[in-house]
């Protein structure tokens, strides 16, 4: 007989993990995207009915699809009985035991500390433990951050965080996988790991959780923490209210003159193409979040929550891919969409088309000694909009800081003058410029890596 195999499925752009165990026979899914096209295809290859949906914990970073497949599949879908949801499920709690096949066995194990009712699950092959769906618990190298219900719980949080993590190394063999729901980029995880994977035998030398005592590791734990998506408050309720299927049909297809009207309004028009070609060319008023970064995340945490959202694209393949992005975290329906390039969207008015002044670290460091390269203006405001850990760790003498996700409400707060724009990479900062573009400022992008700040011979000093 076959033995018990785990398929992962990555959500890279939300750092998340959903999983399917399976015996060649049946399934179980662990923690899955709202787009389930995905689970259910891959189900489909492997030839695989999916008799059980589980889920760790009421998720704050995405809108879960578990309620949408239980049903579709028929599954059992096991939730926390502690958790109080608006919807039939069946109720798991520590200690359960499901037997999912003769040779799948889940194990129940209470795991509070990313929220109070989480829930890890160890499976068993033949009644072996080979590994442990551990959700936003155990991750790789660090937990899930324990703020998410309130700064008021994140204490407490994380010392149950450090106890739950105990637990399942105490439970588990050192060669049991380990296989987190979060951890790759989230915002769910305290801190971040490059591991591919781990076991945790490999956890108990590499995470903190379990090298360090009880007060060391809480104080690490909360000094790590940084803001979050704001469009996080909107997931929990989300989730426990219980999400129906999505629609990811096109969108209605937007004219020159409907974009116009849009951009007029003040609306939130997004050009999803690199940034290079955004600051080539772009449809004036427009906002730079391409979709080879992190689009959703940056773009839902900044626009206001429930707002049309229009999205252009070269092409509707990549229309249909930030869709299918923003729908996972309740964004389900863009107002409109337009395809081909900016030319088209501007109906052929050439006056509707900008463009964006980029820059690198070592042009900067030329125009701060009063000879900016030919075409660049003189720098009046340096800005920095990467995020508070960031800026308190080193920054570039005299710049100012406004974290991205607070730019639209502080936009008022930008000295005036031409300002030039870094972040990390560049993409954040492309956001930000083109956000202070179509208010009107004289912008120059810096698309550069922040390292190469010090190489160009930017002073760096450290944050406070």
């Amino acid at each position: 007989m076959t033995e018990v195999s785990v398929e992962v499925v990555q959500t890279s752009s939300l750092g998340d993990r959903s999983y399917l165990a399976h015996d060649g026979r049946v399934a179980i899914v662990v923690d899955p995207q709202r787009d389930i096209d995905r689970i259910l295809a891959l189900a489909g290859r492997l030839g695989v009915r999916i008799t059980h949906v589980a889920e760790t914990h009421v998720h704050n970073d995405y809108v879960s699809g578990g309620l949408a497949l239980a049903r579709l599949t028929g599954a059992a879908y096991l939730v926390a009985a502690d958790d109080e949801v608006g919807f039939e499920r069946r109720p798991v709690t520590d200690g359960d035991e499901i037997s999912v096949s003769a040779r799948i066995r889940l194990r129940v194990v209470a795991t509070p500390g990313h929220t109070f009712h989480h829930l890890s699950y160890v499976l068993d092959d033949t009644g072996v433990p080979v590994g442990v769906f551990t959700g936003g618990s155990l991750l790789f190298g660090t937990t899930g951050r324990t703020d998410l219900l309130g700064k008021q719980h994140a204490h407490t949080l994380a010392e149950h965080q450090h106890a739950s993590v105990r637990r399942l190394a105490d439970l588990l063999p050192d060669g049991a996988q380990v296989w987190p729901t979060h951890g790759f980029g989230s915002f769910c995880s305290a801190t971040q790991s490059d591991a591919p994977e781990s076991t945790i035998g490999r956890e108990r030398t590499a995470n903190p959780a379990l090298r360090l005592e009880t007060d060391d590791f809480v104080e690490q734990n909360l000094a790590a923490l940084d803001a979050y998506p704001a469009y996080y408050a909107h997931m929990g309720a989300r989730n426990t209210a219980g999400a129906d299927l999505i629609d990811l049909t096109p969108v209605t297809a937007a004219d020159p003159a409907e974009l116009a009207a849009r951009i007029a309004a003040g609306e939130w028009v997004v050009d999803l193409r690199s940034r290079k070609a955004f600051a080539h060319r772009h449809l004036t008023g427009t906002l730079s979040f391409g979709l080879d970064g992190p689009m959703s995340t940056w773009l839902a945490w900044m626009a206001p929550w429930g707002a049309p959202i229009t999205l252009l694209g070269d092409n509707p393949e990549q229309v249909a891919d930030a869709q299918r992005e923003l729908a996972r975290i309740g964004i389900d329906r863009p107002a409109a969409a337009a395809t081909g390039d900016p030319g088209q969207w501007a109906g052929g008015h050439e006056a509707r088309l900008a463009a964006l002044a980029t820059a690198t670290f070592a042009d900067l460091a030329a125009a701060r000694t009063g000879t900016p390269p030919h075409g660049l203006p003189a720098v009046d405001v340096l800005l920095d909009v990467r995020m508070s850990n960031e800026w308190r760790t080193d920054h570039i003498d005299g710049a100012i800081h406004i974290p991205l996700p607070d730019l639209p409400a502080r936009l008022a707060d930008v000295p005036a003058g031409t300002v030039w724009v870094h972040c990390g990479s560049g993409y954040r900062a492309a956001a930000a410029t083109s956000l202070l573009q179509r208010a009107g400022r004289q912008v120059v992008h810096i698309d550069d890596a922040y390292p190469t700040a010090a190489d160009a011979g930017l002073p760096i000093v450290a944050g406070t």
